[in-house]
């Protein structure tokens, strides 16, 4: 495949003496470029559909608009920032202004990330990129190697967990801006850790999005769960494949971003020659390497698709990691006995042990849940190739009312579950505050300004949540206390239990980065079983050398009775005294797990 090249050149570019406009719109007969305290200034029409034009005297931190046809205002499609939001003017941005101190940051190899999710708006009160930077530290102290940043993209008002963004390249105005970003990922690198953002190229948020009056983004030849498909292999897709490829460029090029989570890839459609993620890839990893940094890019979907993974002279799509929901569906039912919704297909454990060592539970039989056969064979693909969690902020923000698994099961199977994650040949991602049991609930929330969008969200919400029959009213997504009840309660941390329990996640991902026979590496010498009454569940996991580790986990409230071998040795029990426990006790008490070690 030929090189994209590095063009990214379309927007407000600041050059010598003023800006360049430029903006794709094919659809319109005119565009204008309106600047504050200025005359419209007419872009030049190209034969590709771009509308260009360089103003003398435009500097950075000017205010603009186009003009479509002599009618409509609207944002630039390519706005770098949005301080009023996502109906108000651009503002022109010099990248070349931030002092980045970063040089000396080498980023991290796949096989060792550990992941940490957060939602920039509720990790901490004040809400904004710059206030994450003081909490960097402990999760360095804890064992986290990458954090993994909600989307950001400019969505309506203050509250919304980033799903609904319209301008791709603009960072929440109410987080801070670009400034706040770069500041958050320039300190993260200070403190050695890489920086993921989860971005949004499957569709655009309702409210605020313009694209479809500039050009041919949308198209109706598929659908999603939120309408009309991004039009990515149609007539005129040149230029809206553009928009999404040069989107990964710049997140890597102007903030130094070391990987990126592609949301729900089940809902992007093309049948190019060249399939739109696979340019993707190359162009951010072309761009990395520019750094002299590697690039990662994990996709969510639910399709349990080998070939996301494989490399594209093999016919995948050439990405480096995916998530795989199977493994937390398989353990929360199990410790939870749900079995509503897409629980169905995993109750009584079913699939857990696959999902533990294979990676994918399903791997082409039939899911009642979804009504047809799912998955594709994965024992083959390194651990590296899955990203597993026990929470995050689909499977705790889209239960009705938030609750976090800390909340819902007894404590000792919250330390039973995170044996389980820490010990999977997999990449483990933690949800913020998952590591010392955070209470408070992390629920669905919008500041949407359109009156009838906010309706139909709150309906849309309830009506969601019938197949898991949950219990009790939906919080409504607009009210500000849905939001406000999401905040992480950080003090928590050093409340007896909580503290433990942080201390034990930190111990097992000590264990994880050190010891040889656990990490992502070595899934083909991994083996998992579950007992006939789904009760006990035993992996074992063979070093490249004579070291070995069994994992003994009680996944039950009734003792069981294991006896261990001479020769193994303890390195961690969830009963210790030290991670909040009983002590050791022989049965297994109730959802107990114990790792050891074995040399023979």
């Amino acid at each position: 495949m030929k090189s994209l090249g590095a063009s990214l050149h379309l927007g407000a570019i600041l050059q010598e003496g003023g800006t360049t406009f430029r903006v794709w719109a094919p659809r319109c007969r005119g565009v204008e470029v309106i600047l504050e305290g200025r005359k419209p200034e007419a872009l030049a029409p190209r034969d590709d559909g771009v509308f260009e034009r360089s103003v003398a005297g435009v500097s950075a931190a000017s205010r603009y608009q186009y003009r479509l046809n002599g009618e409509r205002y609207r944002p630039d499609p390519v706005s770098r920032f949005q301080p009023e939001g996502v109906h108000g003017p651009s503002v022109v941005v010099d990248p070349s202004r931030f002092p980045w101190t970063d040089q000396g940051f080498r980023g991290h190899a796949l096989t060792d990330l550990v992941f940490y999710e957060l939602h920039v708006g509720t990790f901490t009160a004040a809400g904004t990129f710059e206030a994450v930077i003081p909490h960097l530290p402990h999760l360095v102290d804890l064992g986290i190697t990458a954090i993994e940043i909600m989307p950001v993209a400019e969505f309506p008002g203050s509250r919304n967990w980033g799903y609904d963004g319209t301008h791709l390249y603009a960072p929440q105005s109410t987080y801070g801006g670009p400034r706040g970003l770069r500041r958050l990922i320039d300190a993260a690198h200070a403190h050695g850790l890489s920086v993921f953002l989860d971005v949004v190229y499957n569709h655009l948020g309702p409210e605020g999005n313009y694209l479809g009056e500039f050009g041919p983004y949308f198209t109706d030849r598929y659908r999603t769960p939120w309408g009309g498909a991004i039009n990515f292999d149609g007539p005129d897709s040149e230029g809206v494949r553009r928009h999404f490829i040069d989107n990964a460029r710049y997140w890597v090029r102007e903030f130094h971003v070391d990987g990126l989570r592609l949301d729900a890839i089940h809902s992007i459609f093309d049948a190019s020659p060249v399939h739109v993620l696979t340019e993707l890839a190359e162009a951010a990893r072309e761009e990395a390497a520019l750094l002299d940094r590697p690039l990662h890019i994990a996709a969510e979907s639910h399709d349990n698709d080998r070939k996301i993974v494989l490399p594209p002279a093999e016919g995948g799509l050439g990405l480096d990691a995916i998530w795989s929901d199977d493994f937390h569906h398989a353990v929360h039912s199990r410790l939870t006995g749900e079995k509503g919704g897409y629980y169905v297909d995993f109750a009584g454990g079913r699939g857990l042990a696959r999902a533990l060592i294979e990676g994918f539970a399903f791997q082409g039989e039939t899911s009642e849940y979804f009504g047809r056969p799912r998955g594709t064979p994965s024992a083959d693909l390194g651990g590296e190739r899955f990203v597993i969690a026990l929470q995050n902020h689909d499977q705790v923000g889209n239960r009705a009312h938030g609750d976090r698994l800390s909340t819902i099961v007894p404590f000792a199977a919250v330390k039973v579950a995170a044996a389980l994650l820490c010990a999977a040949p997999a990449l483990p991602l933690l949800f913020m505050g998952e590591e010392y049991g955070e209470t408070s609930p992390f629920q669905y929330f919008t500041s949407h300004l359109d009156p009838a969008l906010v309706e139909a969200v709150r309906k849309g919400r309830a009506a969601e949540f019938s197949s898991f029959g949950w219990e009790g009213s939906v919080p409504d997504p607009s009210e500000p206390a849905t939001f406000l009840r999401s905040r992480l309660n950080h003090p928590l941390a050093g409340a007896p239990r909580h503290r433990e329990l942080r201390e034990y996640y930190r111990h097992w991902l000590t264990l994880r980065r050190t010891h040889p026979a656990l990490g992502a590496l070595g899934k083909e010498r991994a083996r998992a079983e579950l007992d006939a009454t789904a009760s006990v569940l035993t992996l074992v996991r063979q070093g490249p050398d004579a070291a070995g580790i069994r994992l003994v986990a009680n996944l039950t409230a009734t003792p069981q009775a294991i006896v261990p071998a001479a020769d193994w040795r303890v390195l961690v029990d969830s009963e210790d005294p030290r991670f909040a426990g009983g002590g050791t006790t022989r049965p297994l008490a109730a959802y107990q797990a114990v790792l050891y070690e074995v040399t023979r």
